[in-house]
């Protein structure tokens, strides 16, 4: 390589560094400010961000705990979040394996429906979902914010295409050792997807968590309300604290962020193998 080639090359990497930096700056610092925010007592959105506040405190969020039984949400939100995860990402690895696996008439057709029902807005299921609860007797319960959720055409699909780049051969060899679809999906099918099923809990939890309409429609009782709910709660209609506000976005935030450090590896493997099939 000669120098200007070498020069170049330096050249582009060092730009492409720079604008990588700037993107991450710039996507970084809402969250930066929304932690400075929240350790500023008084704070307000007229003023101009400062990243080093003069007087932090943290009596923002003990206001916030006064204001609203914040512990209380944070174990709704944990409760609601975790048991829709668990069962989303067992029904659609049950569901993907049956479509990736056991050939049947129509399956293609089947799969192709089930897909199509993404393009489904949720405000049009409200209605329906809140009858079909009301007769279960599940308003204002726990079931009831938690059963809608527990099915997911995505997660059937991201699984489906990852359980598909598991040669066959593994199947027929388990096969020929005894082994039924119990077997072959819980210790050869499973194990070899782990990536897939991480990167489909992370992508469950934050969907759930996130969840701000169907848990104000279902759950009725202040004491049964998740985050995204309360925190609504706490905006007024002519003024708004927003270091108290603050304080609880970024309480908010802890549990996806402590999620997605954990799983981040699985999550690319995931989504860099099944993704682009």
């Amino acid at each position: 390589m000669t120098s200007t080639a070498l020069k170049n090359s330096t050249l582009r990497r060092t730009a492409l560094y720079v604008v990588l930096i700037a993107g991450a700056l710039i996507m970084v610092f809402p969250f930066v400010w929304t932690v400075v925010t929240s350790i500023t007592p008084g704070a307000t959105l007229t003023t101009t961000p400062k990243i080093i506040p003069d007087d932090p405190s943290l009596a923002p969020y003990f206001e916030l705990f006064d204001r609203v039984p914040f512990a209380r949400v944070i174990m709704n939100s944990l409760l609601i979040a975790g048991v829709s995860t668990i069962l989303q990402v067992v029904t659609s690895a049950m569901a993907a394996y049956v479509f990736a696996r056991l050939p049947f008439p129509g399956r293609g057709a089947i799969f192709v429906v089930y897909l199509a029902t993404m393009m489904i807005p949720f405000q049009v299921l409200i209605v329906p979902l809140f009858a079909e609860m009301k007769t279960l007797g599940l308003i204002n319960t726990y079931w009831g914010a938690i059963l809608p959720t527990i099915a997911s055409a995505f997660g059937v699909f991201l699984l489906r295409q990852a359980m598909s780049t598991v040669p066959y051969d593994l199947d027929q060899a388990a096969t020929l050792d005894g082994a039924g679809h119990f077997r072959i999906f819980f210790q050869i099918m499973l194990p070899l997807i782990r990536p897939a099923l991480a990167t489909l809990t992370v992508f469950a939890f934050l969907n759930t968590w996130n969840s701000f309409l169907w848990p104000l429609i279902i759950l009725r009782d202040p004491l049964m309300q998740t985050l995204p709910v309360a925190l609504s709660s706490l905006q007024g209609q002519f003024s708004t604290q927003w270091d108290v506000l603050m304080a609880g976005s970024v309480i908010s935030i802890i549990p996806m962020f402590a999620l997605y450090v954990f799983a981040q590896r699985y999550i690319v493997q995931g989504v860099a193998g099944t993704g682009l099939k």
